[in-house]
């Protein structure tokens, strides 16, 4: 939903202010009859999350969760691009290159408790998924009990192509989509609309963005399934579906080189080109990206999964890549990062086994 300074489409506006009515900052919180809203409010930079957010995020479930005034939690984002582009990656940056990693750490692990706490919210928690959404922008949706898509969503975990690893639950989510679909998604980075994320099993409603506003004013007054039977629609096409059979078949292959050697052995041009895009990413954020999503199918909770996504994210860290996928993305934007390695056969198996290592004391 597109939130403006307008008390029908999901901003605050100054007035007769509840006690728990936040009017400035990152993050927004309303009341909306029997809705806590929740606004991630820093529009110029798509929403993406601080870890101040992610605090103001938590303490909005502790306050909403125990006062029987408040039945439904509502996430959205503020201004025109999305819901959220993810992390603050450009604080990422610093904790990279600063060798002190401690910033970014202690970020993952506030964010990533705050992921499996929206899983398992008593109440039922809407994620409105319009426009952008990708990284910790699934975090802090697609955990949610309600998740709805619009014809504007674009959703991704594009950790890959920035040398990191999808994390914020990413791993758990598409570990248990139909298929290879969510070993496809992991290892390209590739976004996908609202056909594919229903079809992935990221997003169980879509509405037509045009009646989000609409949708939030009926949940403030009736409980969710009647709220969703008036706006729900039929979802655009799901583009991954007709592309099944190669998927499947090809990212079934033991290794990240041999999933690369099917793609361009099996004689369909977006195959060819999936090929292309996987060894333009990190060759060793690939290759650790592959283990995390087929061990993450073997663990049993999103809680385990987490675990296991905050010791990759600890140990990606010291990786040059991600610095450097940093930099050449979104700091000098010259989209020509230098690998180290440069190629999947240059990743040794220590090298992905060291990212699973246990922590210690430092444990989730």
């Amino acid at each position: 939903m597109r939130v403006s300074v307008t008390p029908e489409t999901g901003e605050v506006l100054p007035g007769e202010v509840p006690t728990d009515q936040v009017l400035t900052g990152e993050v927004l919180t309303d009341r909306r009859g029997h809705v806590g809203l929740i606004v991630l409010n820093r529009p110029k930079a798509i929403n993406a999350l601080t870890h101040g957010m992610v605090r103001q995020i938590a303490a909005a479930l502790d306050a909403w969760e125990h006062d029987d005034s408040v039945a439904t939690v509502v996430i959205t984002g503020a201004g025109e691009r999305g819901l959220c582009a993810g992390g603050d990656i450009v604080a990422i940056h610093r904790a990279a290159t600063s060798g002190d990693p401690r910033a970014a750490e202690d970020f993952w692990r506030d964010e990533y408790h705050l992921n499996a706490r929206i899983a398992r919210y008593p109440k039922p928690y809407v994620a409105l998924m319009d426009g952008i959404v990708m990284g910790g922008g699934v975090g802090v949706s697609a955990h949610g009990g309600v998740r709805i898509v619009t014809e504007r969503t674009r959703l991704a975990m594009p950790e890959t192509a920035i040398g990191f690893v999808p994390d914020v639950g990413g791993t758990y989510l598409l570990s248990r989509a139909p298929g290879e679909l969510g070993t496809h998604l992991a290892l390209t980075a590739d976004s996908v609309g609202a056909g594919d994320a229903l079809l992935c099993g990221l997003a169980d409603h879509f509405v037509p963005a045009d009646r989000l506003a609409a949708l939030l004013d009926d949940l403030a007054v009736l409980d969710v399934p009647a709220a969703l039977a008036r706006h729900t629609a039929d979802a655009p096409v799901a583009v991954l579906a007709e592309h099944r059979g190669w998927i499947d078949d090809c990212y079934g292959a033991p290794t990240a080189e041999a999933i690369v050697e099917r793609l361009l052995a099996v004689g369909v041009v977006e195959a060819k080109e999936t090929a292309e895009r996987i060894t333009a990413k990190s060759p060793t954020a690939v290759k650790v990206t592959l283990a995390s999503v087929r061990r993450a199918r073997e663990l049993g909770t999103l809680e385990d999964v987490l675990a296991q996504e905050y010791r990759v994210s600890c140990e990606a860290l010291r990786n040059p890549d991600v610095a450097e996928g940093i930099r050449a993305q979104v700091i000098d934007k010259d989209r020509t990062p230098h690998w180290q390695p440069a190629a999947l056969q240059d990743v040794d198996a220590a090298t992905v086994e060291r990212h699973f290592a246990p922590l210690g004391d430092r444990e989730l």
